[in-house]
């Protein structure tokens, strides 16, 4: 996205000067509005040309982000201004990204606009939930205690990820190389055995001929198979991007056994981890809710939330739509029910994100436990009864030169 420079002032009539990222020069002037600014110039700068390498600094990981957050935290904490802080924090940023994008962060609050307002301008490193949890906090005067709330947010967050690509990752690798294996074998190991044997003419044995038969058409439709499982991703890919195909997609995913209750329970951890940190942060429940259905990754989930929304914006309570949705399990619509009553929601939220997230570990441990001796009898029966009937005619043939 371009970079524009601007110069104006304020509703004191002070000057402000700073740096903000538009698609048009309009598009700057229409903010620098939004926040009271009368802009007397803006001015586009030139675009550098950047060589981005996978792992040199190209893109901003969450853990690059959970830092800034902490050590920000500290620093604002320690009672530094918030200029300075963002000053120290790009000279030592290893990322040369996050670094331009902290700098010009620095910049514009140095230029009269407020920390959120200049976090807001960078859409593609701070979410909204990031946004609105600092504006919450320079409002009530608490930055440090919602960065640090932040922090523990994301460093939770990018736990719970990890964990689900570890479960996701390791079967998924071991089946893709089976089925490589097996693939192999048949297109081209297999024909080899099928020329030697045609050649000594023996008799085959009712698996070998089972083999070699799969093997040939195998063999014979191998690019179309491959251009047709091509083609198959493709198109469940172009269906996942309509609204219809999103939600049917992501329904049987809940439904799908053994990985079904695992995604259930990620995202009802993710559902009330985030609700809960931004309610704690002094954020409003419709406007929680609003950032907690965009950040949901399932779209059932996400309709789910927006229901309880709109339910809660016509007077009524957050727990009915949650149950009537039939996603959530009634033991969390019971603990939120409860929170809701009590007014202590926020906490509710947490213990329930809580006991998800280990909920979450275990399942991970025992779907591991599950798969492994699962995948590893399959590649044994399949590549083994494969070696076995190729095998069978080579033994009758070694007997019958034996006699």
């Amino acid at each position: 996205m371009p970079t524009f420079a601007y110069r104006g002032r304020n509703r004191t009539g002070e000057a402000v000067a700073g740096r903000m990222e538009a698609n048009t020069t309009e598009a700057v002037v229409a903010q620098l509005h939004q926040q009271r600014i009368f802009p007397i110039s803006v001015t586009p700068q030139a675009q550098s040309i950047e060589l981005k390498v996978p792992g040199f600094g190209g893109t901003i990981k969450d853990k690059d982000l959970a830092v800034f957050t902490r050590q920000l935290a500290t620093m604002i904490d320690a009672g530094l201004p918030l200029v300075q802080c963002l000053e120290t924090l790009a000279t030592q940023q290893p990322n040369k990204r996050f670094k331009k994008t902290v700098t010009r962060i620095r910049e514009e609050v140095e230029g009269g606009s407020t920390f959120a307002a200049a976090l807001k301008r960078h859409p593609s490193v701070f979410t909204q939930l990031y946004v609105n949890m600092v504006e919450a906090g320079e409002a009530g005067g608490l930055l440090d205690t919602i960065l640090n709330r932040l922090a523990v947010y994301i460093e939770k967050a990018m736990t719970l990820r990890r964990k689900v690509k570890g479960a996701m990752i390791y079967p998924s690798t071991i089946v893709a190389v089976a089925i490589a294996v097996v693939t192999f074998l048949l297109a081209f190991v297999i024909p080899t055995f099928a020329k030697f044997f045609e050649s000594a003419k023996v008799e085959l044995p009712l698996p070998t001929q089972i083999v070699m038969t799969v093997s040939r058409f195998v063999h014979t439709y191998l690019l179309f198979w491959l251009g047709l499982l091509i083609a198959a991703v493709v198109c469940i890919r172009f269906i996942y991007r309509a609204e219809k195909g999103r939600r049917a997609i992501d329904g049987l995913f809940l439904r799908v056994p053994v990985f079904g209750p695992l995604l259930r329970k990620v995202a009802v951890a993710r559902f009330t981890r985030t609700l809960g940190t931004l309610i704690a942060s002094g954020v409003p429940i419709l406007d929680g809710l609003d950032i907690t259905a965009r950040t949901a990754g399932n779209k059932v989930v996400e309709e789910a939330i927006i229901k309880t929304r709109e339910s809660i914006a016509q007077g009524k309570t957050i727990a009915a739509p949650l149950q009537l949705s039939g996603v959530f399990p009634p033991m969390v619509v019971q603990m939120i029910s409860v929170g809701e009553q009590s007014g202590a929601l926020d906490s509710m939220l947490e213990k329930i994100a809580d006991f998800y997230d280990a909920e979450v570990d275990q399942a991970v441990t025992n779907l591991t436990a599950l798969i492994e001796p699962i995948l590893m009898v399959f590649l044994g029966v399949v590549v083994g009864g494969i070696v076995i009937a190729m095998y069978l005619p080579i033994f009758k043939l070694v007997t019958v030169i034996g006699r």
